[in-house]
């Protein structure tokens, strides 16, 4: 585990999107159909922002247990605010993961449509600087993503506009993770193999080891970025989407070698979602005689990302 060799993803910058998009969008395409993941430097994420980001998502989990526990939400399936470590577990596995999070959405204004599908976001009282710090980063998530969701859109022949109507209102998500220092015994993985539910995931913080990949060959492979580069990966909806020709690649983050295992881990994931009401039905261009439709049944982003919640336990049924 300690060894797991390097995937061979190549290092993308998203300022050849705006100097080439053609060729941006066939590189971004080409590393998603080969891993399913691609590693995106230049995202326009400002590095002072990320410095605050961080500062703040520290002091937040430095925090008491029983006062981060205040802003739990029981039932509410993580959506908002604090979820407590050891509650998610990955489809499938027998030990929870060794991790503990806080959600933060989209802001609505009052009366919006997607109100009941869409829960208020939940604020701590400290660290003082937490709300305009992630206010502001959500943001700049969302504008990366739309620059990335257009080059994808190009490399399946499709309007480069195509997403913004879909993820306009999205319900994505902005996830402060953070694994805590754990025992040479502990049982299970800082996150078991899953794959995202989302369209993409926006990734700041793989720097520190641990996130791999699960090859074509059934073999993991580490994920190792440059110093402040994004790693982005599909996710199911977009499998789904377009009938599997980009795929959703299982990945997990593994336990540190010894030396690290006293050390925390931190990061923050951009879970990238369609409005609740976008259709997920295959892409035409998507299907072909060798390639026939697989998700004959279209269903609503809402539907499937709550069969989803309920698999990982994030929700009750």
């Amino acid at each position: 585990m300690l060894d797991t060799p390097a995937a061979q993803v190549p290092a993308l910058s998203l300022k050849d999107e705006a100097a080439d998009p053609v060729g941006f969008a066939a590189a971004l395409g080409g590393s998603f159909e080969r891993f399913g993941f691609a590693v995106v430097s230049d995202h326009g994420i400002p590095d002072d922002l990320i410095e605050r980001a961080w500062a703040e998502t520290k002091k937040l989990f430095e925090l008491p247990d029983d006062e981060k526990r205040g802003y739990h939400t029981p039932g509410g399936g993580g959506a908002r605010g604090y979820t407590p470590f050891k509650t998610e577990i990955a489809k499938g596995a027998s030990a929870v993961d060794l991790k503990e999070f806080w959600h933060v959405g989209r802001e609505l204004p009052e009366g919006h449509r997607f109100a009941a599908q869409m829960a208020p976001n939940v604020w701590p009282s400290r660290p003082e600087g937490f709300k305009p710090v992630f206010l502001e980063l959500f943001a700049a998530f969302d504008r990366a993503g739309d620059r990335l969701l257009s080059a994808i859109a190009r490399h399946l022949k499709l309007d480069p506009h195509w997403f913004d109507p879909a993820v306009g209102d999205g319900n994505s998500v902005l996830r402060l993770l953070h694994y805590p220092p754990i025992p040479a015994d502990a049982e299970g993985v800082r996150a078991g193999a899953h794959e995202d539910i989302n369209l993409i995931t926006l990734l700041l913080g793989a720097e520190e080891a641990g996130l791999e990949l699960l090859g074509s060959d059934g073999k993991w492979l580490a994920i190792k970025p440059p110093e402040g580069a994004m790693v982005v990966n599909v996710g199911d909806m977009l499998q789904r989407l377009t009938n599997n020709v980009l795929p959703s690649t299982t990945h997990r983050v593994v336990n540190p070698p010894p030396e690290r295992r006293g050390h925390s881990r931190y990061s923050m994931p951009f879970f990238l979602h369609p409005a609740p009401d976008f259709l997920i039905e295959t892409l035409p261009g998507c299907i072909t005689p060798d390639n026939p439709n697989r998700y004959p049944e279209p269903i609503t982003a809402h539907d499937y990302l709550f069969e989803r919640l309920v698999e990982i336990g994030l929700v009750k049924k």
